[in-house]
């Protein structure tokens, strides 16, 4: 039986979401760290948080994860 629309749009945005939280600690550098913690903020508060980025692997890598998870299950038929 393969993947329904639906069901495969919510195994995407799992995929999405697990991944998101994976990649948002790359590349990420304090406040404290780069040593410009501006008054009122978090010293651990990132100074480039960069996240147009990290949503465009996050799309390409759960993509990818997507593309494997329809394989197994054609696969298993």
């Amino acid at each position: 039986m393969p993947i329904s629309i639906f069901l495969a749009a919510a195994i995407f945005m799992t995929i999405w979401f697990t991944v998101l939280f994976a990649v948002l600690p790359f590349g990420v550098r304090s406040q404290h760290e780069a040593g410009e913690v501006l008054p009122g903020t978090d010293s651990g508060a990132p100074v480039v948080p960069r996240l147009a980025a990290k949503f465009t692997w996050t799309t390409l890598i759960s993509a990818a994860l997507l593309a494997a998870v329809a394989a197994l299950a054609k696969h298993a038929e």
